[in-house]
């Protein structure tokens, strides 16, 4: 028996954000990293507490790529504030923080034999990327392993979720196009993956063809509240596709990748993409139409609903990649991991440790193609240049 669940209620369009005045609690957490803080963005939060004459208290040691440390700073001050809301405010980094947070204060808080209820979390993005404020996964990084976990529990889905686009209008040109194509990896690896289902179908479909057709406008003019909204939704959409269907060997990597190099998640995810595609429909032995549960037949099926040349799947499968790559040269991705601190020998040292790591993230699980660690290593090979 299979099962399809969206939990967090969501709260979009202009003035998203009054709903925080119409809240009934007491106290809140609001999570959030320095940025916030300092550019005032979080005072659009706070005004709306003021309004529902609702006490607040602030944690912005919020880093990317949050290590447990951080977490564990965030349930001292959780467990001894005792809040009835927590609020993530920010990027992927923040809401994983506020989940980590949340999550482990429950535990705490039994050891303690604390009475408390649950809180109410609500998590309001400012880029349009994770989709992490209607997921269950929670990526935490353990600094002395230089290792990314990913954490899935139904128990990390916000209860609601807050979409204004007033958040992401001042999201510059880089982020924009690092976090969207991580939105479009998003929606296709739950497309092709060995958990989709017709209903996870609908939602990675929609999300990539908003990717598609907004990004580019959104990259280009930050300022077009139509492209912005598209992709906010875009990005929620597609968090609702995987956090159903789960992802695969394109985010396992990247966290690994991450991890080890720190490459921002959103760049490490579209180096990869396409030779993650390529290698999950296996193109070098492909030959005319193969089976319809087969990562080439999802992946021309993407094709088909951009509209993309696909009279067979080798043409298919191309298209996509085509295509992948076009969006990338019109956002000025780089090809390669070009970084003077980090040497050939460096990477060829720990290609083996990052490729194991990434076969055994938990995203990798429900890859349509079940990879060996030389096929991983050789895939991490093509995003570092040549000497």
């Amino acid at each position: 028996m299979d099962m399809f669940n969206i939990k967090p209620k969501v709260y979009f369009g202009i003035n998203a954000l009054n709903h925080l005045n119409e809240l009934k609690c007491k106290r809140a957490l609001v999570v959030a990293d320095p940025f916030m803080v300092k550019s005032l963005t979080v005072n659009k939060i706070t005004e709306q507490l003021d309004k529902a004459e609702i006490e607040y208290k602030i944690f912005s040691d919020v880093v990317p790529d949050p290590p447990v440390e951080v977490i564990i700073k965030g349930v001292q001050i959780a467990v001894g504030f005792n809040p009835d809301l927590i609020i993530a405010l920010g990027g992927g980094s923040s809401i994983d923080s506020a989940k980590g947070i949340r999550y482990f204060s429950r535990y705490v808080n039994n050891e303690l034999k604390n009475n408390v209820s649950q809180p109410l979390f609500i998590a309001i993005p400012t880029t349009s990327g994770t989709g992490s404020e209607v997921t269950n996964f929670c990526i935490v990084t353990d600094k002395g392993k230089a290792i990314k976990y990913a954490l899935i529990d139904d128990n990390l889905t916000p209860d609601e979720a807050v979409l204004d686009i007033e958040l992401v209008k001042s999201v510059p040109k880089t982020i924009t196009a690092e976090t969207g194509i991580d939105v479009l990896t998003h929606g296709i690896e739950a497309y092709v993956s060995t958990s989709a289902s017709d209903y996870s179908d609908a939602l990675a479909e929609k999300a990539i063809k908003l990717v598609f057709k907004y990004l580019p406008k959104a990259y280009e003019n930050g300022n077009d509240e139509e492209a912005r909204m598209k992709m906010h939704n875009a990005s929620c959409i597609a968090g609702m596709a995987f956090t159903n269907a789960s992802l695969g060997l394109n985010h396992g990597m990247a966290h690994a990748l991450g991890g080890k190099f720190h490459i921002p998640h959103g760049r490490a995810n579209a180096l990869l993409l396409p030779y993650v595609i390529e290698y999950n429909a296996n193109l070098k032995n492909l030959k005319g139409n193969v089976d319809t549960s087969s990562a080439a037949y999802r992946y021309t099926e993407i094709s088909k609903f951009l509209g993309l040349p696909s009279s067979n799947q080798f043409e298919g499968v191309r298209s996509l990649i085509a295509a992948v790559k076009i969006l990338m040269n019109k956002l000025d991705i780089p090809k390669y991991i070009k970084d003077p601190k980090i040497s050939h020998s460096d990477i060829e040292g720990k290609l083996k440790e990052m490729a194991e790591a990434a076969i055994k993230d938990r995203c990798t699980k429900t890859n349509p193609r079940v990879p060996e660690v030389s096929d991983v290593e050789n895939l991490f090979r093509n995003i570092f240049p040549k000497e």
